[in-house]
């Protein structure tokens, strides 16, 4: 028999805004002892240096983690110009330095080369595995890690503001995958000078913005005084992009016994082309619901729907 898990069987999304110092699995930890919670996960890790959205999924709702992750994300950074750093933010060492100090002029007119879909290397300092072992990890113990550039989008890249011939601040609008430092590194480096990032805040990740969010502070806070009904948000808000698909009883009885459902009517048949992203082969992911009960992810095979994770609510 399956060990049962401690702790309150507590499903949904908490939206943290992450203070700086903390890594995403102390925050998630944190979360999860003050809420006494039996499972949960975070979507999408932040840099201890930074700050901001940062959605943690409490049981069920850990099923939707890299739909979450999927998402559209918005950062906010300063950068400062004429120091290089291994980490390329401020908790690394100095490597480099150089004099040259680019104006808005100069910095504007670079801005369109790093909009759409750019090959960037990620920085050395990262979470990526490299022969079974964070990459992070091998550069702390002074290994040389020669990571492959790779695919990432960015939908917008703008400045903000320049406070002082030092620095200046950025809005950036990119997809999953996309490293901030690396961003600003090779920002610095076509500028012909070199950079690091001294502030990094996540503005959005998803649907999940800093208007869902709440402190460590104050969760504290709502948790001692029993005041945390409304904090958590539905399992199915990660999953905003995901069309969605009316069951009935019957047949979401179907899906959670882990068993394909047959849609036949004209109007399920439509929708299911509608989920091809794109190609019209009814080929795609939706989440199936029984009212407002999210059920299953589902996968569109044809006129079938087959379970791809149950949600057991």
């Amino acid at each position: 028999m399956a060990r049962k898990r401690k702790g309150n069987p507590i499903h949904g999304w908490l939206v943290i805004d992450k203070p700086a110092g903390m890594t995403s699995t102390q925050v998630l930890a944190r979360a999860r002892w003050l809420l006494q919670a039996q499972k949960a996960g975070h979507g999408g890790t932040l840099d201890p240096l930074a700050t901001g959205v940062l959605p943690i999924a409490f049981g069920e709702a850990t099923k939707t983690v890299a739909y979450a992750m999927d998402g559209r994300k918005t950062y906010q950074f300063t950068l400062c110009w004429g120091e290089q750093r291994t980490t390329d933010d401020t908790e690394g060492t100095v490597i480099a330095t150089h004099a040259h100090r680019p104006d808005g002029a100069a910095i504007e007119a670079a801005l369109p080369r790093f909009t759409g879909v750019i090959d960037q290397t990620p920085p050395p300092f990262s979470a990526i595995k490299v022969d079974g072992e964070r990459a992070y990890d091998l550069a702390r113990e002074g290994i040389a890690v020669i990571l492959e550039p790779r695919p990432v989008r960015i939908d917008r890249f703008v400045l903000i503001g320049q406070a002082d011939a030092d620095h200046a601040e950025f809005r950036v609008d990119c997809g999953k995958g996309t490293y901030v430092r690396a961003l600003a590194r090779d920002l610095a480096l076509a500028l012909g000078t070199v950079a690091h990032i001294t502030v990094l805040r996540r503005l959005r990740v998803g649907r999940f913005t800093l208007d869902n969010a709440i402190s460590l502070d104050d969760l504290t806070q709502r948790v001692q005084s029993a005041a945390i009904d409304h904090l958590l948000l539905p399992i199915e808000t990660a999953l905003d992009d995901i069309p969605a698909l009316a069951l009935s009883a019957p047949e979401a009885h179907r899906l959670k016994l882990g068993q394909s459902v047959t849609l036949l009517s004209r109007q399920d048949r439509d929708q299911l082309l509608g989920l091809g992203n794109g190609s019209g082969d009814g080929q795609g992911v939706a989440i199936a619901m029984c009212g407002s009960t999210p059920v299953a992810l589902v996968r569109v095979e044809g006129a079938e729907i087959r379970p791809v994770r149950v949600l057991n609510l």
